[in-house]
């Protein structure tokens, strides 16, 4: 059985190139945002997002070229989201991934735009021929990534997450939150897979389910994260959310509950996958590695 630490940096490793070729530098004035870009996308991050296009994809044998190139228009729209969210009107971060955050490095202005050209290239590389020759795959690819990121997703959860009702949230709105803020670019990841493949309705419902299971998972061993790791080992500040008296999954249901739960959906999502039996080892794999990571 391959290595799950191994997969995931083999497959970082493409992304990474995929996307240096996506994001060249430019001399002319322009060139500082794209540096900007390139900062934020390139040289780290566990590229989970990406690692589960492609694997979704290999389920249905889809060539790897057109995965990799899906994975990296995803990658641009999360790192695009972690540029944001780490600006002072939102959640005022000065490290991410272990170095300074783009407005600190820059400013505010430049990461605004750096965030912006990051999204609105990624639907450019969608629809492009290169993510897949048909047409009408390329049109789901796009619209899926545009609900996944948009306000009934990813900006709809991080609005949620702004508001002053948030420290207030019970385990139903911190569930609901974190399905939109976090868990629907993973799911689009892996529905992404499901469309590269022209998976069957049952097929694309498990991989959509899996994902919803190992989502949630995630952000809660995020919560677990912020109150048991260092700065040191996640790259980034911890304690923020509980600092700031945010309603989280630890808050609600203690260390102990809060890992419970976690580790129950990731026996769920393991259970999704059964439709692809022995095919599908790596993803069951990285439902373990999502439980257990320390950054």
């Amino acid at each position: 059985m391959q290595d799950i630490k191994q997969a995931l940096t083999l497959r970082a490793d493409a992304v990474e190139a995929r996307l240096d070729e996506l994001l060249p530098l430019v001399s002319s004035p322009e060139g500082e945002v794209v540096e900007a870009m390139r900062y934020s996308a390139l040289g780290g991050g566990k590229r989970l997002r990406p690692f589960l296009v492609m694997e979704t994809a290999a389920l249905f044998d889809v060539e790897e070229n057109y995965a990799l190139q899906v994975a990296a228009a995803l990658e641009m729209v999360h790192c695009y989201s972690l540029v944001h969210d780490d600006l002072p009107a939102m959640d005022d971060s000065d490290l991410r991934r272990g170095r300074l955050t783009v407005h600190k490095k820059w400013d505010d202005a430049t990461a605004i735009l750096a965030g912006d050209g990051l999204l609105t290239e990624a639907f450019g590389v969608l629809a492009d021929p290169k993510s897949h020759p048909d047409a009408d795959v390329r049109l789901k690819l796009i619209s899926g990534l545009s609900l996944a990121a948009g306000s009934a997703g990813m900006v709809g959860g991080q609005m949620i997450d702004l508001s002053p009702n948030r420290s207030n949230l019970d385990l139903t709105g911190i569930t609901r939150l974190q399905d939109l803020k976090t868990g629907a670019l993973i799911r689009y990841a892996c529905e992404a897979g499901a469309i590269l493949g022209k998976a069957s309705p049952e097929e694309f419902k498990a991989l959509s389910l899996y994902a919803e299971d190992i989502g949630l998972a995630f952000q809660i061993v995020d919560d677990l994260l912020d109150h048991e790791s260092t700065p040191e080992e996640t790259g980034k500040p911890t304690g923020v959310d509980s600092d700031a008296g945010k309603a989280t999954f630890v808050g609600q249901l203690g260390l102990k509950e809060a890992r419970s739960k976690a580790e129950k959906l990731i026996l769920s999502a393991k259970s999704r996958l059964d439709i692809f039996a022995g095919k599908a080892q790596l993803l069951r794999d990285t439902a373990t590695f999502v439980l257990e990571r320390r950054s």
